[in-house]
């Protein structure tokens, strides 16, 4: 401890040291989405050479959730009761290089491992990341911090799309993959050597002894491990919510590039750029949302459902008027406020996985809200779009996304019924910074 400063109330490790911890899970979840979604970009130049249909494309993107959905909750078990610094230093080492593994690819087959691959390292990360962030800052800042955490995924998901296309351009598809992968493995290699905190021992309260004034701390069982997730309402209607509001940005994310392409007759470069500037704007999204939950959870506490419940009705109305009522200039207007309030629910329901758990199963509670919107939501939405795309157009496919927008705000805001109930059930526990 006193190697990183004087803790200051609330904080594990000194203020300099948690935002310096803070920066390096920034930039791993950046690199993240750019090795993720970089393909996205590339979709034309590997449609042209390998002759894939849209369908197939869209796998590309789904298999890194497939995988994600796969090994999250075995990684996840491994981050709460191992070690999160060094879980996610080897994940971010195995995806990055898959990533460039990428590179070297000649056919559909190898490059849908190599992605596939990707996805296992990144399976636990978004658990492992959210744990430690709420960890390391104290409770009423933990929806604005992960409201910047989260502007990650935006940002890393606009270099992605938009230094695709530039690489491609210049250098070839395949390019692409090995240059992006180098700067995740670097940062990896930092965050492996990082602090962390004590592995929270699962424990609760039981009943007090004859002679004892407060109740003594018993090992949970497996039944009680089961029961802090399936009884407590709130928390099931956020996954399921998380799942709802996934299935439209990762669809927004794989395919609008190709519908700039498509329906305005442009370059795969400038459609890359046009891209990734909506997505780039979530940046603004994703921290407003988290400082606007946190505030308001001051006079109303279960602010962190009710507020993706709103923005996410707002983000269904603005994406309805952009692919169903507005076409050139005003369009792509409102698809750029789209990528602001698209993306506000995320911290604040984020953080609602994490504080209706025990501290020591944080990073498996988000690993649930991973496997269902993986599931359910990314994996899915580019193949089901794909699909609409093949049979009709892609006009039509993107236009139904509002529909799930509205779904997701009707969760978030019947769970913020149960959330001030279910966060009374939740065991107090003070963590320690590792040494």
């Amino acid at each position: 401890m006193k190697k990183h400063g004087v803790a200051p109330p609330g904080y594990l490790f000194s203020k300099r040291y948690t935002n310096y911890l803070f920066v390096l899970l920034f930039l791993l979840y950046m690199f993240d989405y750019i090795d993720r979604l970089v393909v996205t970009s590339l979709f034309p130049f590997i449609k042209e050479e390998w002759g894939l249909s849209d369908a197939q494309l869209g796998v590309l993107v789904s298999v890194v959730y497939w995988s994600i959905v796969a090994f999250t909750f075995p990684v996840s078990i491994i981050i709460d009761r191992w070690s999160r610094r060094r879980t996610i230093g080897v994940m971010a080492a195995i995806w990055s290089i898959a990533t460039a593994t990428a590179a070297l690819t000649r056919n559909f087959g190898q490059l849908f491992s190599t992605r596939a691959f990707i996805g296992i390292g990144e399976a636990g990360y978004a658990p492992g990341g959210s744990a430690m962030i709420s960890g390391l800052y104290p409770e009423h800042k933990r929806s604005w911090m992960m409201g910047l955490w989260n502007a990650a995924i935006p940002l890393g998901s606009a270099i992605g799309v938009a230094a695709g296309g530039i690489i491609a351009t210049q250098w070839g598809w395949r390019s692409a993959f090995g240059i992006v992968a180098l700067p995740g493995l670097i940062v990896a290699l930092l965050f492996f050597f990082s602090k962390d905190y004590k592995t929270v021992r699962l424990l609760k309260n039981g009943q007090p002894q004859a002679k004892e004034k407060s109740a003594v701390k018993i090992k949970m069982s497996t039944r009680d491990i089961i029961h802090e997730f399936s009884e407590k309402p709130s928390l099931i209607l956020t996954y399921f919510g998380f799942m709802a509001t996934v299935f439209v940005t990762t669809s927004l994310l794989t395919w609008l590039p190709s519908y700039f392409e498509r329906m305005y007759d442009i370059a795969p470069k400038a459609a890359g750029t046009k891209a990734s500037l909506v997505m780039l704007l979530a940046i603004i999204g994703a921290p407003l949302g988290g400082f606007l939950a946190d505030r308001w959870r001051r006079r109303k506490l279960n602010a962190r459902l009710v507020l993706p419940g709103i923005t996410s009705l707002v983000a269904a109305v603005i994406c309805f008027f952009a692919f169903v009522v507005f076409r050139d200039q005003l369009q792509y207007v409102f698809l750029l406020l789209v990528g602001v309030t698209v993306t506000m629910f995320i911290p604040a329901a984020g953080a609602v996985t994490q504080d209706l758990v025990h501290p020591g199963l944080r990073a498996t509670s988000y690993a649930i809200a991973v496997v269902i919107q993986n599931l359910l939501g990314a994996s899915l939405g580019p193949i089901v779009i794909g699909a609409i795309s093949d049979r009709t157009d892609i006009q039509t496919a993107l236009s139904i996304l509002p529909l799930f927008l509205v779904l997701a705000s009707v969760l978030f805001l019947v769970g913020s019924l149960f959330y001030k109930k279910d966060i009374q059930k939740v065991e107090k526990v003070d963590l320690e910074a590792a040494e």
